[in-house]
C-alpha cells in the first residue's frame, strides 16, 4: 500500500463554549517541514500538538490551521476600562475647546493602544483532551486522502515497471542474435582488411572470447530484473513512508538500464533501452510524490 504526500484534512466540532477547527494541507517535501498556525490558547501545548502531527504525518511540507472560536460568554479578550476612561477624559477636555462632539467616540477608542488585549487564558487539560480529538481526526481525513491518491500513485508506478520488464524480455529474444552479428561483423572486418589466410584461428577466438565478455548484459540483465521484482514488493509492504526506498530502487534500475545501452551494440536493443529510459523518468517524476 502507497500513500501520496499530498492531502487535504479538515475537522470542526464544538465542545461548550468552544468551536475547535482543523485544517491541515499536504504537499511534497524531501523531509517534514511544518508551518503551524495556533491561537493563543494553544500555545502552551505548541510541543504535543507538533509531536502529534509529526508522528501521522512522517514527511511532506504542511501547513496547519488551527483556530478556536469563542462562543457564549466567554470573553476571548479583555477591555482595559481604566484606560478608555483616561482617554476619553482627555477626549472630552479637547473636544470642548475644539466644540466637537463626542457622542461617537467610542468605536475610536476601542482602536487606541492597549485598550483591547488577547486574553491570557489558557486551554484548560480537560479541553485539550477534546481537541486532540478533533485534530486527530482532520489528521483521519488527510491520510485518508492520501491513501486514494496513492492508490492511483501505485497503479501507474506498477505500469511503468511493468513496461520495462516487458522491454527486458524482448532484449532477452535480441541478445542471441546480437552476438551472431558481432561475431560475423568482425569476421568480415578482419577478411576484408587482414585475409582470410593470415587470421591467426586461436588468437582470434581467444580474442572474441575476451571483447564478447566485455560486451556481456546478462547479468545487468538479471539485476534489472530482480530490482523490477524488488520494487513491486516494497509497494506492497504495508509500512509506511517507503518514496526514499523506492527512489533509491529505480535509481539501481536506471543504473543497469545505461549499462546495457552502452554494451548494447546493436540498434533494435537501443532502441528497448530508450523505452525503458523513458518509463523510468515517468517512475521517477512519480516517486517524488510518494510518502
Amino acid at each position: 500500500m502507497l500513500k501520496s504526500m499530498t492531502g487535504f484534512g479538515r475537522a470542526e466540532q464544538t465542545v461548550g463554549e468552544k468551536t475547535f477547527l482543523v485544517e491541515i494541507k499536504a504537499l511534497n517535501g524531501k523531509q517534514l517541514e511544518l508551518q503551524l498556525k495556533l491561537p493563543p490558547l494553544l500555545r502552551p501545548y505548541e510541543f504535543e500538538i507538533r509531536n502529534t502531527l509529526q508522528e501521522h504525518l512522517i514527511r511532506g511540507t504542511i501547513d496547519c490551521f488551527i483556530n478556536i472560536k469563542q462562543n457564549g460568554t466567554t470573553k476571548p479578550v479583555n477591555i482595559n476600562t481604566d484606560l478608555i476612561k483616561a482617554y476619553y477624559k482627555q477626549i472630552e477636555e479637547l473636544a470642548g475647546e475644539l466644540k466637537i462632539d463626542t457622542n461617537s467616540v467610542l468605536g475610536a477608542l476601542l482602536r487606541l493602544p492597549e485598550v483591547v488585549t488577547p486574553t491570557n487564558d489558557v486551554l484548560n487539560e480537560n479541553d485539550f483532551v477534546e481537541f486532540n480529538k478533533v485534530l486527530i481526526a482532520a489528521l483521519g481525513n488527510l491520510n485518508q486522502h492520501r491513501t486514494e491518491e496513492g492508490a492511483g500513485l501505485e497503479k501507474d508506478l506498477i505500469k511503468r515497471i511493468d513496461n520495462i520488464k516487458d522491454q527486458e524480455e524482448a532484449i532477452l529474444l535480441l541478445e542471441p542474435n546480437r552476438k551472431k552479428r558481432i561475431v560475423d561483423e568482425i569476421n568480415q572486418l578482419l577478411e576484408k582488411n587482414v585475409g582470410k589466410e593470415n587470421i591467426d584461428n586461436n588468437r582470434m577466438e581467444q580474442e572474441l572470447i575476451y571483447y564478447m565478455e566485455k560486451i556481456d548484459i546478462h547479468e545487468e540483465q538479471i539485476r534489472l530484473r530482480q530490482h523490477c521484482e524488488y520494487f513491486k514488493s516494497i509497494l506492497q509492504e504495508p509500512e509506511e513512508g517507503k518514496g526514499k526506498k523506492l527512489s533509491f530502487i529505480l535509481q539501481e534500475i536506471g543504473r543497469e538500464i545505461n549499462t546495457t545501452g552502452s554494451k548494447a551494440y546493436d540498434a533494435a536493443i537501443q532502441k528497448c533501452v530508450v523505452k525503458m529510459k523513458d518509463e523510468l523518468e515517468k517512475a521517477k517524476e512519480q516517486v517524488l510524490n510518494a510518502l
